[in-house]
This record gives structure tokens, C-alpha cells and sequence, in this order.
């Protein structure tokens, strides 16, 4: 399994990285304010939408059903049903584009009522339309990397997804270069994100996905009907983390800057969580449905207990260095044009908030897959709708008086309250399968990520507080590398990794 963990890993890393360059870009460009708020609202929409189709949620129905398939009727059978689903899902889509083009001011009214009144709710509608043209274009996308990752092919799923973010930054790059208004920018940005899924599309298109999916038909038989039962609670529950993210950005709408704020701490905590949890929701559903569905306890409890160990292994000191390392990680990315000292302050904070609930994303994408492998998307669904609720109530209470720290608090509780409401669910209903090895090494785990937090404390004077540019960088890069030195050193002394063991696993024929 830690190959093709690997493989999704590093392209989702590459993907963030890129994602990061786009998002300093963004902030030299729009800065904070109403235009940037504008912008980043609309674009948070189709964040939610990209990652409700993608990055691993429609796994959770679409590989179960079709290896269900596959190995009861063939491999005819299967690519039929494929071709189906991939019909559907694209023509459903095209519908709902235009529908919520339609009902756009009031969809961004509910999702940011603090725009109402304002000429801001007139710009997150315009920037809104014009990136709905991706949402035609990710459905099919989708369901192409689904039948690639059931087939165990996790290469061109885990890289595809780096055009969106190189089309974004050439067309900001030209921007800049253009000294572009503000307002006509974030359009031509917004309209640069159809673009984008385009592109990613035919190159799927070239390959030879393609023919998992023929012949194309557009049904709403019994079957489809099943499927999307299944599908539709999967892939909201999928994507818990930018749920919580709009409940939080619905309350921050009625404060200045707060949406922008909370948008770039966030994009600092997709990083981890989308190497570890993109990666476990990707690899885990078809490895835990070929166990489930064998009878083989034993490989359940491998697979379970191994993705437990990197979920924890990579989050909590990924965890405990965002919380450490918070104001000199946010200067360095973001602090450029419009971007300014007060904007790196308040993001810093936001971002020691929501890293408190790192943990808890990353366990939930190590969780779910145990429940979308028996067929059940619902569970899992419940579990992010309480979490949901959880976010509103809590920012509404402490977003008045602690305005976007306060709301990034209220983010991190909700997804710890989703997390052990799938833990005492999946409990009861099956019990989750740890073997001894997991046992003796979790603790071990722990331990080293808990020195590497200490180390990087200690060491928080090595960034000078008004360090920029290169200094900056080479400082915060000594910081860094030095703790993920010293972490690997400890897992390999306590014993709960052994890298020659991890190597050899590599080499092994897949």
C-alpha cells in the first residue's frame, strides 16, 4: 500500500505546492477587501464542488460498485456501467450549472449574508458564474480517475490535477505583468477556472480511461437510482473539511477581511491534508473493499492499522509545526503587494486555530473508508452534518468577540466533533481492526512528533521577527528541515519506523 500511498502523496504535494504559488499570487494581486473577499467566497464555492466530486470522494461509491461488477459480470459489464455513470453524472451536471447560475445571488446570499446590501454580493455573483463552467467539466474528470484509481492506477489521478493550478498561475502571472485592475482581474480569474477543468479533461480524454467507460448513455434506471443513493452521501461526507470551511466563511462574511483570512490559513492546512487524507481516501476504498468483500480480517486490520499509523505519523507533527511556525510560514507565502504585516497577523492566528483540527481531518479521511467499503455513505454523511452544525453554532458565538480566530476555533471543534462521532459509530457497528504492531508504534509516534514540537519552539528565534525575503527563507527552511530531521531520527531509535523496511517496500514489484 505505500506505494501508491506515495504516489498519490507526492502529487497532491506538488499540486498544494502549486497551490500555494497561486494563492501568493491571489493575495499580491487582490490583497484583502472587498474585491479579494469577493473572489475568494465564489472561489471557495467551487473549491467545495471540486473536492465534492474529486480528490477521492466519489471513490467511496463509484470503485465499490464497479469491482462489484467487474468480478461478478466482467469486465463488459463493468465498463457498461461506467459508461452510464459517466453520461449521467455529465449530463446531470451541465443541468445544475445552469440552474445554479440562475440562482447564483441567492446561493452566495446563504453562504455569505454579510454581502447582502453591499456591491460585494454584485462581484462574488459575477466571479461565481464565470467558474461555473468547471463544475460541466469535473463531473466527467471524476468519474475518469475513479475507474483509473480502481484499477489500482494512481499516477495520472494523483498528477492530472496540477493543470488546474498551472493555468490559474499564468493567467494571474500575466495579471501582474499587466498591472491589471483589481475587479478585472478577479474576473479574468474566475473565468480562467473553466478553462482550467477543460484542460484537465481532455488530457484524461487521451488516455485510455476513456474506454473503461463505453458505451456513453445518459440512464436513470434502478441502477443509476442505487448508485446515486450511495454516490451523493459519499461525496458531501467526502469533503467534511471544506463544509466546515463554508459554515465558518458564512459567519466571518459580516467582518472585514475575515473571509480572506480564514481562506489562506486554510490553504496552509489543505496542505498536509491533502498529502495524508486525499491519499488514505484514494488508496484506502478500493484496498478495504477487496478485504471486506474476501472475508479477510487480517487484511482489514493491516490496511486499517497501517493507515492509521501514517494518518497520525504525518498530521500530528504537521499539527504541532503550522501551530509553532504559524507567523513566519504566513509572512513568508503571502506578505507581498497588497498583502500587508496586520493581514499576516490575523491569517497566523486563524491558521494556530484550525491546525488544533488537523488531526481530527486527517482520522476522519483514515475512518471513512472502513464505512464506504461496506456500502455505507451515510454514516459518514450524519458524522460531517454534525460537525456542520457544531461550526455554526460555535462561530456565531465566539465569531463576535473573537471575530476570525474565533470562527477557526469553531472549525477545528466541528471537525473533532465529526471524528468521534465516525469513531463511536464504526465502533459499535464493526469495530475497528488494530493489530499489535499499531499498538506498540502509535505511541512511539506520538512521542517523536511531541521532541520535534519542543525542538522547533526552541528554536522560534531562528526566523528574526522582521526577517523578508531570502533570509527569510533560508532560516525558516534550516527550522524546518531540522525538525523533520530530528523526527525521523526518533521514529527510527523508538522503533515505530524502520526506513530500509519502507524502502524495500518500494522496490517490490507492484
Amino acid at each position: 500500500m505505500i506505494r501508491s500511498f506515495l504516489t498519490v502523496s507526492t502529487g497532491t504535494l506538488a499540486s498544494r505546492l502549486l497551490g500555494f504559488a497561486r494563492d501568493s499570487l491571489i493575495a499580491a494581486l487582490l490583497g484583502t477587501g472587498a474585491v479579494a473577499d469577493a473572489f475568494l467566497a465564489a472561489f471557495q464555492l467551487v473549491n467545495v464542488v471540486r473536492r465534492l466530486l474529486s480528490e477521492g470522494a466519489l471513490n467511496a461509491a463509484l470503485i465499490p460498485a464497479w469491482l462489484r461488477i467487474r468480478d461478478r459480470d466482467g469486465a463488459a459489464a463493468a465498463a457498461a456501467f461506467a459508461g452510464c455513470v459517466l453520461g449521467t453524472v455529465s449530463a446531470a451536471l451541465v443541468v445544475i450549472s445552469i440552474g445554479i447560475a440562475l440562482a447564483m445571488p441567492l446561493i452566495i446570499m446563504v453562504i455569505a449574508p454579510g454581502f447582502v446590501g453591499s456591491s460585494t454580493l454584485d462581484l462574488a455573483v459575477n466571479n461565481a458564474r464565470q467558474m461555473l463552467p468547471y463544475l460541466a467539466f469535473a463531473g466527467p474528470v471524476t468519474v475518469l480517475m475513479g475507474l483509473l484509481n480502481a484499477q489500482g492506477r494512481f499516477a495520472l489521478t494523483a498528477f492530472s490535477p496540477l493543470l488546474f493550478n498551472i493555468a490559474l498561475i499564468a493567467a494571474i502571472a500575466a495579471l501582474l505583468r499587466w498591472h491589471a485592475d483589481a475587479t478585472f482581474a478577479a474576473w479574468m480569474l474566475a473565468a480562467t477556472v473553466g478553462i482550467a477543468g477543460l484542460l484537465q479533461l481532455l488530457m484524461l480524454l487521451s488516455q485510455r480511461s476513456a474506454r473503461l467507460a463505453t458505451p456513453l448513455r445518459v440512464s436513470f434506471d434502478r441502477e443509476m437510482r442505487t448508485f446515486f443513493a450511495k454516490a451523493i452521501p459519499g461525496m458531501i461526507a467526502s469533503s467534511g473539511p471544506q463544509w466546515l470551511m463554508v459554515a465558518g466563511a458564512i459567519i466571518a462574511s459580516a467582518t472585514p477581511s475575515a473571509v480572506s483570512w480564514l481562506y489562506f490559513a486554510n490553504r496552509l492546512i489543505e496542505l498536509p491534508l491533502g498529502i495524508v487524507g486525499v491519499a488514505m481516501g484514494t488508496v484506502l476504498v478500493p484496498e478495504l473493499t477487496r478485504a471486506v468483500g474476501s472475508g479477510d480480517r487480517d487484511a482489514v486490520a493491516h490496511a486499517e492499522s497501517r493507515a492509521l499509523e501514517l494518518a497520525t505519523g504525518l498530521a500530528l507533527p504537521a499539527t504541532l509545526g503550522l501551530i509553532v511556525l504559524a507567523e513566519p510560514i504566513v509572512r513568508l507565502l503571502f506578505e507581498h503587494g497588497a498583502f500587508g504585516a496586520q493581514d499576516s497577523a490575523a491569517t497566523a492566528q486563524a491558521l494556530m486555530w484550525l491546525a488544533l483540527g488537523l488531526p481530527a481531518h486527517v482520522l476522519i479521511k483514515a475512518l471513512s473508508p472502513a464505512f464506504y467499503a461496506r456500502s455505507d455513505t451515510m454514516t459518514p454523511l450524519l458524522a460531517t452534518a454534525r460537525g456542520f452544525v457544531v461550526t455554526v453554532v460555535m462561530a456565531v458565538l465566539l465569531g463576535h468577540v473573537f471575530g476570525a480566530t474565533g470562527i477557526a476555533a469553531s472549525i477545528a471543534v466541528g471537525a473533532w466533533s465529526s471524528a468521534l462521532s465516525l469513531l463511536r459509530k464504526g465502533t459499535a457497528a464493526f469495530g475497528f481492526s488494530i493489530d499489535a504492531s499499531a499498538r506498540t508504534r502509535l505511541p512511539r509516534i506520538v512521542l517523536a512528533a511531541i521532541a520535534m514540537g519542543a525542538l522547533l519552539w526552541l528554536t522560534t528565534g531562528l526566523v528574526p521577527a522582521g526577517a523578508h525575503g531570502f533570509i527569510h527563507f533560508v532560516a525558516l527552511g534550516v527550522q524546518i528541515a531540522a525538525g523533520i530531521a530530528v523526527y525521523g531520527l526518533l521514529l527510527q531509535i523508538l522503533g515505530a519506523a524502520s526506513w530500509r523496511e519502507a524502502v524495500n517496500a518500494l522496490k517490490r514489484p507492484g
